[in-house]
């Protein structure tokens, strides 16, 4: 009798690659947040009255970029968190994390778009396109987050299910301002930006995850 082929299984694999990869792309797009602060030319500063003058003049560049900039660098940690907590990645994983990433790495755009319009007419679509963005980044994380509860053969060892699905109704709960953020954004361009800039100091807050502990 012959042997039955075997099928072939879903390849699971270490984080290690995956999160210096991520660590990586992280770095670049946190980089290239200062590229969008432009420096002002000689007509802006004759016109401004002196350099400081165009200097001040730059504020929303400045904005946009401290927004993005503690943006990101909550998402590297919460990115960082959240893989303390599990232990094996798949091709499915790694797909969702790529593009996770490619949309971190897009904010650069917005932040620009921001930076440019926000004392102009068009400052709520700039303000809406700006938040959309990041809620779109929030939905990944919770997507990303949402398939590990569903596997937790992907889990570290010590962390069941129910402490899984408990961390990812708080990040649930935290995504759920963002389109406040793109209303808001009808009203007030500026307290758009600044919304979006504090559910990212919620993520940063010690919040019942640090419950979950790795064995």
């Amino acid at each position: 009798m012959n042997n039955p082929v075997p099928q072939p299984a879903v390849e699971v694999t270490e984080t290690s690659r995956l999160e210096a990869f991520s660590d990586g792309v992280f770095a670049i797009a946190i980089t290239l947040l200062v590229l969008e602060i432009r420096l002002p030319s000689t007509a802006d500063s004759e016109k401004a009255g002196t350099l400081l003058n165009a200097l001040l003049h730059l504020w929303p560049g400045y904005l946009a970029y401290v927004a993005s900039f503690i943006t990101i660098a909550i998402m590297w940690a919460n990115h960082h968190t959240m893989f303390k907590m599990i232990r094996r990645t798949d091709h499915s994983m790694l797909l969702i994390n790529a593009v996770l990433l490619m949309v971190i790495t897009f904010l650069n755009f917005p932040t620009a778009i921001v930076a440019e319009y926000i004392q102009k007419p068009d400052a709520a679509i700039a303000a809406m396109f700006y938040s959309g963005t990041q809620f779109m980044i929030g939905v990944l994380f919770n997507v990303m987050w949402w398939y590990v509860v569903r596997r937790p053969h992907l889990l570290e060892h010590g962390i069941t299910r129910e402490q899984a699905q408990k961390l990812l109704r708080q990040y649930t709960v935290g995504l759920t301002a963002y389109p406040v953020a793109f209303v808001v954004a009808f009203f007030s361009a500026h307290l758009s930006v600044i919304l979006c800039l504090l559910v990212a100091v919620f993520f940063a807050l010690p919040i019942q995850r640090r419950e979950i502990s790795v064995n």
